[in-house]
């Protein structure tokens, strides 16, 4: 099953002048997202917990069925979700290639801009350049609203998600990626989680995010260089909603982290500067803000150009934009405890 819903060409479009569902190029009246109504409970009623888990992330089911898994594991408990040893993967050191090649922003400028999307957004990209990383774990998952709702039950925390209806999100969504918070509230979360375990989480800097999405080489995508609508939950999918983390596993990147690409952009720990030889581009994100933490990953609502490996973006203040976050961990080095 696929969409049937129909974006406008934005191009020349000033996407930060238009209501949010301009923005995402669709009308002002009701259209139907792909899987409304979700037809395969029947499949999935009589399935445990563990079974569940593994359905929500089988690649050879359909998304529908695997969306259908993951809300009844949202409902009666995900054994994915642990908010006090969060599943993680090791991202090995490495030489990582961060960046685009600047002959390759005319061709990523013409695919975009049907989106709106601006060259110089592009050009803030460049140059492709070489950085030597250090070991270290990323989340497989973002962080989820029933995460946070422990964080914020556990320290008082008074920043709470502005997309939660009076303070509280459905049931339904405990485990989809918590948005709509601050990158200070990020870092908050972070730090009362190592404190709480004695280890060394934070934010993946934007290269580190960049590495553990894409690898050494860089593709475009975490899954490699072509666009796939079926592996990452953005305006293409259909969906208009946040999923439960891990439905799009064929999205997975190289180091096994899922929701790379889609479902809600992810803070990293680094503000917006040039790269080395680069240009700062004064885009409206930077004029508004200033400077900015970036943001990578794309999400639910924004078309595919955000979910491209090396696109820098950023929290600009409106609810279009999907903020959450994971978590990266440092590698203690051997025998150090």
């Amino acid at each position: 099953m696929t969409s049937h819903i129909v974006h406008s060409n934005l191009v020349d479009a000033d996407i930060n002048a238009l209501t949010d569902r301009a923005a995402m190029g669709l009308p002002e009246g009701y259209v139907e997202p792909r899987a409304e109504r979700l037809e395969c409970f029947d499949l999935v009623g009589e399935c445990d917990t563990a079974r569940l888990a593994a359905t929500a992330e089988d690649a050879s089911l359909t998304l529908e069925h695997r969306l259908a898994a993951g809300t009844v594991l949202a409902l009666t408990g995900d054994p994915r979700i642990r908010w006090d040893d969060p599943a993680m993967v090791d991202v090995p050191a490495g030489r990582a290639l961060i960046g685009t090649p600047d002959g390759e922003v005319d061709e990523l400028h013409r695919d975009a801009e049907q989106f709106g999307v601006q060259r110089s957004w592009v050009q803030k990209e460049c140059p492709r350049h070489p950085v030597e990383l250090a070991g270290f774990r990323i989340a497989v998952y973002p962080v989820t609203n029933a995460e946070y709702a422990v964080f914020l039950k556990s320290t008082g925390h008074n920043e709470l998600p502005s997309n939660w209806s009076y303070g509280r999100f459905a049931p339904s969504a405990a485990n989809h990626p918590v948005h709509t918070v601050t990158a200070d509230s990020a870092d908050a979360y972070a730090a009362w989680l190592s404190r709480h375990t004695g280890r060394r989480f934070r934010l993946p800097t934007e290269q580190e995010w960049e590495y553990a999405a894409g690898g050494p080489e860089g593709p475009r995508y975490p899954w490699g260089g072509t666009w796939h609508t079926e592996a990452a939950n953005t305006l293409e999918s259909g969906l208009l909603m946040t999923s439960p983390v891990g439905v799009y596993p064929q999205g997975r990147s190289w180091c096994g982290a899922l929701d790379m690409a889609g479902n809600v952009e992810e803070y990293t720990s680094s503000t917006y500067r040039p790269y080395p030889g680069g240009q700062l581009v004064e885009d409206d994100l930077y004029k508004r803000m200033g400077e900015y933490r970036i943001a990578r990953g794309g999400a639910f609502n924004r078309f595919r150009d955000l979910a491209r490996c090396q696109r820098r973006h950023g929290p600009y203040p409106r609810s279009l934009y999907a903020m959450g976050f994971r978590l990266a961990e440092d590698v203690l080095p051997h025998g150090e405890a």
